[in-house]
């Protein structure tokens, strides 16, 4: 057990000793979620806030607060305090060093893992991509939020599926095909790639501007996709081959791997029943000729099922791709990590379901984000305004080559660190402020090495990494805990402590930044402490003890860096 655990259950056990036929108490679970931290050590080093009590005890809380510290007596607490109706604890500091360091010598990198998703299946839809265009960086936050909390669920012991929900399906890929047979050869896509296929795209819209009839013959060439023409469908699977090829480039280079590549193409034939379902149900309802399913009770615009011309829409591929999940993987969560445009969307679907008659629509979640812009402008691929993702991967790879080639001329594989380190900085980026935020794109702020950033906390795993090797040339005994009771290693400690919450806290709100702040707030701890202290000077038993310390924020770091998909290197 935890030491806020620990001291939970003792506060529990003082409350419901003090008043026994009290109604409405919290347990030690219960009051574990109460803890707070005092903003300032000096308050104590946590504190329980008295008013949670105060209904049931029908008692001002700086009253409950007095006579809580009065019937304290417990070791593990060095004493009590109340202050302005909060019971504050102060630890027994070696105590606490030696009890956190047993559990982190223990479990090293495992520090934070759980079992608590045993038996339980999390799918999550992320990346997303669109066919025969270029991977940019409004990809970029649901490819690495999605990969980041499928990490985090793995972690916490639950069966993850992630799946890339692609983009593989309407008359834009009629208009590519179109493009491709007026103004393209093989030769010249083979080559250029889905860049030639962005180019074609382009195009396409700038001629329409002056032939509107081309709109026509796109929408043609689509609809012989959909019939099953063999030559539209031979251009079509070769542009998507040829787009995944490249995304995969962008995937690795991001750590990032997907369990089903499952997109909407594959759902076209599953629509039907899904239409002959609402039907049956009762309800669809015809509307300007298209069949609709009212909403208006719920407030909500009418979700649209199939359009004037029997065509399916994302509404209706996105009900029989859940369906599918469903029967599939039997998700006790469906995660859709997409920004937050699409929140009416997801809202009318799940609202469908629900009136379909599905329980599980409730485990439906829309995991939204914020958007990304470039410089003040919104991405476009029809108006040529993109970045593109492999680009600013490769930018930054080389700023780090050349960092590195200034201040560490001699380090081995140099390229494999500075292609962690380039990563490392673009993913932190991201993923450092709330889910949430909307992103302005710019370079120098992606690229920027400096202050809070990824290759800072990549920095200081290196930096434990380097003084453990120097520690395995001593012979040191066992550590003696109580050189580990100064305010910088407890305040050390503490933060290590509140970890596994902090994962856990970031599993049920979707937020992965929580592990980004709390992997850099140890970082910052770590780094005060090491200028603070010399780790290997001194007593052996103390210095050892210093060295574990040292292991441990290495082994923490490093999860943390895992977990919000960034690698940690050895040397920097």
């Amino acid at each position: 057990m935890d030491m806020m655990s620990r001291i939970a259950a003792l506060a529990a056990d003082c409350i419901h000793t003090l008043w026994p036929d009290a109604e409405g108490l919290p347990d030690a679970e219960a009051l574990r979620g109460f803890l707070a931290v005092p903003p300032d050590p000096a308050l104590g080093d946590y504190a329980f806030p008295c008013f949670r009590l105060s209904k049931p005890l029908r008692m001002a809380p700086p009253k409950i607060a007095e006579a809580l510290c009065e019937a304290w007596s417990h070791g593990d607490v060095a004493a009590v305090k109340p202050v302005n109706g909060y019971m504050n604890f102060f630890l027994n500091r070696e105590n606490f060093a030696r009890e956190m360091m047993t559990l982190l010598q223990a479990q090293g990198e495992r520090f934070g893992a759980s079992d608590m998703g045993a038996g339980k299946t999390i799918c999550l839809d992320y990346s997303s991509i669109n066919i025969a265009k270029r991977f940019h960086i409004g990809h970029l936050s649901t490819t690495v939020l999605g990969n980041s909390l499928k990490r985090i669920f793995d972690f916490l012991g639950y069966r993850t599926v992630g799946i890339n929900h692609l983009g593989d399906w309407g008359t834009q890929f009629g208009k590519m095909i179109c493009a491709y047979l007026k103004w393209g050869s093989r030769e010249q896509v083979e080559q250029g790639g889905v860049a030639a296929l962005e180019q074609l795209y382009i195009r396409f819209h700038q001629e329409a501007e002056k032939d509107p009839a081309l709109e026509d013959e796109g929408r043609l060439w689509f609809k012989k996709i959909e019939e099953g023409d063999p030559e539209a469908l031979e251009i079509f699977h070769w542009f998507k081959d040829l787009t995944l090829r490249d995304a995969q480039r962008v995937y690795d280079l991001l750590g990032v791997s997907f369990d089903s590549y499952a997109g909407e193409s594959f759902y076209v034939d599953k629509t039907g029943a899904i239409v002959d379902e609402l039907r049956e149900k009762g309800l669809l309802t015809q509307s300007e000729g298209a069949w609709v399913v009212d909403l208006s009770e719920d407030n909500m615009p009418p979700c649209l099922i199939l359009k004037k011309d029997g065509a399916t829409i994302y509404a209706t591929r996105d009900l029989a791709a859940a369906k599918y999940r469903q029967d599939t993987y039997h998700f006790d969560k469906c995660l859709y990590v997409v920004a937050y445009q699409q929140d009416l969307h997801f809202r009318q679907v799940f609202r469908v379901l629900e009136k379909m008659g599905y329980a599980w629509a409730k485990d439906c979640v829309h995991v939204s984000f914020g958007m990304v812009s470039y410089e003040g402008e919104a991405l476009s691929t029809r108006k040529g305004i993109t970045v593109h993702l492999d680009d600013l991967l490769s930018q930054a790879i080389e700023k780090a080559r050349t960092i590195m080639e200034e201040k560490s001329p001699d380090l081995p594989n140099r390229d494999d660190v500075a292609r962690q380190v380039g990563i490392g900085a673009v993913i932190y980026s991201d993923l450092s402020n709330n889910r949430i935020k909307d992103i302005d794109f710019h370079w120098d702020r992606a690229l920027n090495f400096d202050g809070e950033t990824g290759p800072y906390v990549q920095y200081t795993h290196a930096r434990c990494c380097s003084l453990l090797r120097k520690a395995e040339a001593l012979s040191l005994p066992e550590p003696d805990w109580a050189a580990l009771t100064d305010d910088e290693a407890q305040s050390l400690l503490r933060l290590i402590s509140r970890f596994p919450d902090v994962i856990q806290e970031a599993a049920a709100r979707y937020e992965p930044s929580l592990i980004t702040r709390a992997v850099t707030d140890i970082a910052q701890a770590y780094n005060k402490y090491y200028y603070e202290h010399r780790i290997l000077d001194g007593e052996p038993a103390q210095a050892a003890a210093r060295v574990a310390l040292t292991d441990a924020v290495r082994a923490v770091v490093k999860t943390g860096l895992f977990l919000i998909g960034i690698e940690a290197p050895e040397r920097m």
